[in-house]
């Protein structure tokens, strides 16, 4: 019912062991909710009654049942889901996202859910193309989110490999002055590729798939030459790829694969006089249909909160 300019809602929830888990520990995630959308949340029991103006009350409401429909499901509920839950359901005005994607790795039974708009429709691109750039700054989710797509997609069938990919070092690529064998020589950057499969799959999975060459992780210059059928294909920090790479790059797509290339336009290391690819695509590219184009910026930050901040504060200085 509505009093004055004030909502009052009410609704049930039916498990009460699930309600600890979701008011948190001393009600802290109420505390937070109430906190951010200034709404007043009182529970009796199971009956919950949310007081406050009428739309951020509904979204109060919205977030509560999100939350309680994750439970429900198994999963945990942490400050960052519930920031998430927050985030997604106060932009869900913006019709060009789905705030209830998600993306299932059966392996491991986790669901991979979208924390931010941009994630939401980075996800719904990838589903939608088969070439997609992402786009913005660190701990936006680029890279993990088209690891998870990748690892959904090779277990359900839809393609038979995984490739991911990095420039090494630079645009040239030179390995040959670094200690050890190839693999040792391109294991520091390919690092977070790894760390991203392990977190989706189980490690002596991943020994396995990368033996049988189910999942090959490999610098940007091995994809020469090739013609890769029926894979999904991930190029990560792709600012550090030259013009000539990112064009050998894009034409080894081939039937039934799907591509995704990530960057930080603001994080290029190339050598002085060199051209990033990555900007130079998305020049040439943005009017060619069946793309998809997501872009994040530092509303999309999942990491720690400073992180965010100090994206802020960078990006300043450089419009200085």
């Amino acid at each position: 019912m509505k009093n004055g300019t004030e909502t009052v809602l009410t609704f049930d929830f039916e498990d009460n062991r699930l309600l600890p888990l979701l008011f948190g520990e001393r009600d802290q995630y109420l505390a937070k909710i109430e906190d951010t959308l200034n709404v007043i949340i009182s529970a009796r029991g199971n009956h919950l009654v949310v007081t406050g103006d009428a739309h951020q009350a509904e979204v109060a409401q919205a977030v509560l049942k999100k939350l309680y429909d994750r439970l429900k499901k198994g999963l945990v509920v942490s400050t960052a889901d519930v920031d998430a839950a927050l985030r997604l359901q106060k932009g869900k005005a913006d019709t060009s996202f789905d705030p209830d994607l998600e993306v299932v790795i059966p392996a491991r039974g986790r669901v991979i859910s979208p924390r931010t708009p941009g994630q939401s429709r980075y996800i719904q691109l990838m589903q939608n193309n088969d070439l997609v750039f992402g786009i913005g700054p660190a701990g936006t989710g680029k890279t993990y989110l088209a690891v998870a797509t990748a690892v959904a997609s090779l277990l359900s069938g839809q393609v038979n490999r995984i490739i991911l990919s990095r420039p090494a070092v630079e645009a040239g690529e030179r390995l040959g002055f670094l200690p050890g064998d190839l693999r040792e020589k391109v294991d520091p950057y390919l690092r977070p590729l790894f760390d991203a499969l392990y977190d989706m799959l189980p490690s002596e999975q991943v020994s396995k798939r990368i033996s049988s060459g189910e999942i090959e992780i490999a610098p940007l210059a091995f994809m020469r030459g090739r013609t890769l059928t029926r894979s999904f294909i991930i190029l990560d920090e792709a600012q550090n790829s030259s013009i000539a790479q990112m064009k050998m790059f894009l034409t080894r797509l081939g039937n039934g694969s799907k591509m995704v290339v990530t960057g930080d336009l603001t994080q290029v290391d190339l050598p002085p006089g060199t051209l990033s690819g990555l900007p130079h695509a998305l020049n040439i590219l943005s009017l060619v249909p069946d793309i998809g184009f997501g872009y994040f910026d530092d509303q999309d930050i999942v990491r720690h909160a400073l992180v965010t901040r100090i994206v802020q504060a960078y990006e300043k200085q450089q419009q200085k």
